[in-house]
């Protein structure tokens, strides 16, 4: 773990969403010397997260949180946002000069209107990162990218935030926010489910160790397609085995047919990369559409009877 020094203007900061993020944001600002004044979390998860990270922090009502610190950190749930903030500035609970930050990846400045009505500065602050909610991610937090928007006047304070939280900062221009976040998403909540599918296939197949048995090949792909792109592309689609795929998806409808769509669509996106770089001949890569677009119309038709 990264050892901070002392903020030099430390702030008192409150934090409504005692989620996974925020108790991990909040105990690592803690060590850089800002003083946690209170959290706010309905949850019993959120109330023993808060205990573990966030010893000795009280646990209070979102407008006390918010009345009580020079920063408020706001780290609900994308949809929830706008409420929140709306709510906490009807309320009076807001005030003039004090910093309204929230970590939604979704949403820039446009949904802290309201706090800017009121006087605040106000800042998106995004981690680029998955989190369990627990003391593993703060190590986590070493290197971790956080995606920034904010004002002239609120910049030098973002990256100040994002340098004690031991990350990196990238700026998101206001109207990318969805787009920037519709990226991570993409990359790494579907990954989730593409891993867990392919799991659950060699498992339908007999392997005893399905995880054990994808590390090396995803480590491997995984890196490679950082490093270089579609050019790390390999497997049947980019060689062109029509015989290969169309046995895929024979075996795939008979074993694990609620993997199918998943397979199909990422074969498509798979087979008109390779077709647009030249990889695959356009007869080959014919064929291999028709097998495609034929097992989505057998399996809804299996589905309808």
């Amino acid at each position: 773990m990264t050892t901070m020094m002392p903020a030099p203007d430390a702030l008192s900061i409150g934090v409504v969403g005692a989620g996974k993020v925020g108790a991990v944001l909040a105990a690592r600002l803690r060590e850089a010397g800002h003083t946690i004044t209170a959290v706010a979390g309905e949850s019993d998860a959120s109330r023993d997260r808060a205990a573990a990270l966030l010893p000795g922090v009280p646990v209070e009502k979102p407008s006390a949180v918010a009345r009580g610190c020079d920063l408020l950190l706001l780290t609900v749930p994308d949809d929830m946002l706008p409420n929140v903030v709306r709510v906490l500035a009807d309320s009076g609970a807001l005030h003039e000069g004090q910093y309204v930050v929230h970590t939604s990846g979704r949403h820039g400045l446009a949904v802290l209107a309201p706090a800017v009505a009121v006087g605040a500065k106000v800042i998106a602050l995004h981690p680029a990162m998955t989190f369990t909610g627990t003391e593993v991610d703060l190590e986590r937090l070493d290197g971790c990218v956080f995606g920034l928007t904010a004002g002239a006047a609120e910049r030098a304070l973002a990256e100040q935030l994002v340098a004690e939280l031991g990350g990196r900062a990238t700026w998101v221009p206001e109207e990318m926010r969805t787009l920037y976040h519709a990226g991570l998403a993409h990359g790494a909540n579907h990954l989730v489910t593409l891993v867990t599918e392919a799991m659950e296939l060699l498992a339908a197949a007999g392997s005893d160790d399905p995880a054990s048995t994808l590390r090396p090949l995803l480590e491997a792909a995984l890196d490679n397609a950082l490093a270089h792109g579609d050019a790390a592309l390999t497997g049947p689609i980019v060689r062109g085995d029509v015989k290969t795929v169309a046995a895929h998806l024979e075996d795939i409808e008979a074993n694990r047919p609620d993997t199918l769509p998943s397979y199909v669509a990422m074969a498509r996106a798979t087979l008109d990369r390779a077709v647009t770089d030249g990889r695959v001949l356009p007869i080959r890569a014919h064929r291999i559409a028709a097998l495609l677009d034929g097992a989505i119309v057998r399996s809804t038709h299996g589905a309808e009877r």
